[in-house]
């Protein structure tokens, strides 16, 4: 009887263990297991066409066993900061699993459909057009510069947010940019459009000749996920964080305003993104953001 007592005892300890555990995950990391649960769905049907989606479920466990360590109660300082920002630093091996997931190019596009919503917006192909109508030099260099802004724009927020005492807008600012990337990537992996840096002869010329150019088309050659277009998470997040840091910071937010508004015209200009993945972007990005602050000014 004494063991039975002891076992039932035991197995209420466990049991209340992992409530405690379950209560301590924060939205974003909840966030963050229902997509990785998707993705490993998807992973898992697609392995007998892409084999190396194998490598996509052993991540993914890899992330889940991240999600636990970092909500554990008995972290310090150094963890607990961990914990608050790891979902900002996966970001880029969640990008990058897309491309596996797609089969670095073999997944069939959409391409086609939303070249057909371009000309019925906009009369014709704006990211293929606008350049060879209007080249500049000094506007690809800028352009092309405030492409590389969208990480300035995640990164700074996080950075300034983790150095202050208050959690509250660290934690709204990354939950606002995860649920602006989880939005975006699926919409990449059931309705994967490679954009026109992929449809259309890419440019040339002196167009391209300036530093900024050439980094960003070297980045791409290298860490580009093939289906990865619409709707353009990189005006999405640019949009979603700019809205979400200005209650927090209004100087920042002015920056993170000026830069957003370049990448968003950059995107279509310099031939990344069609004109309808960037409208797409600020649709998902506005949407999200201002709902984490509707939700915020309720409390």
């Amino acid at each position: 009887m004494v063991s039975f007592e002891r076992m039932d005892l035991a197995e209420r300890r466990v049991a209340g263990s992992k409530a405690a555990w379950i209560r301590r995950l924060r939205p974003v990391d909840a966030l963050l297991v229902a997509y990785v649960a998707v993705v490993s769905v998807v992973a898992a049907t697609r392995l007998a066409v892409f084999p190396n989606c194998i490598w996509l479920l052993v991540a993914n466990a890899l992330i889940l066993l991240l999600v636990g360590l970092v909500n554990r109660a008995d972290l310090g300082p150094f963890g607990r900061a961990v914990g608050e920002v790891y979902p900002i630093l996966l970001l880029l091996a969640l990008y990058a699993a897309l491309d596996v997931l797609n089969g670095g190019g073999r997944i069939r596009v959409h391409d086609a459909q939303v070249q057909a919503w371009e000309a019925a917006l906009f009369g014709g192909q704006p990211s293929r057009d606008w350049w060879r109508a209007a080249p500049s030099r000094f506007w690809s260099t800028v352009l092309h510069g405030a492409y590389f802004s969208y990480y300035v724009v995640i990164v700074a927020p996080t950075v300034a947010f983790l150095a202050r005492a208050d959690r509250q807008p660290l934690r709204r600012f990354v939950l606002t940019v995860m649920s602006t990337f989880v939005i975006c990537y699926l919409w990449f992996i059931f309705f994967p459009v490679a954009g026109p840096y992929y449809a259309f002869p890419r440019p040339t010329g002196a167009f391209v000749a300036n530093p900024a150019a050439q980094l960003v088309y070297a980045v791409l050659a290298g860490g580009s996920s093939y289906g990865a277009a619409f709707p353009s998470s990189h005006v999405a997040a640019s949009l979603a964080a700019t809205i979400v840091t200005w209650p927090a910071s209004r100087r920042l937010g002015l920056a993170l305003t000026f830069a957003t508004v370049l990448l968003t015209v950059g995107v279509v200009y310099c031939q990344m993104h069609y004109a309808v993945d960037a409208v797409a972007g600020l649709l998902v990005g506005g949407l999200v953001g201002l709902t984490v602050n509707s939700v915020k000014s309720e409390k």
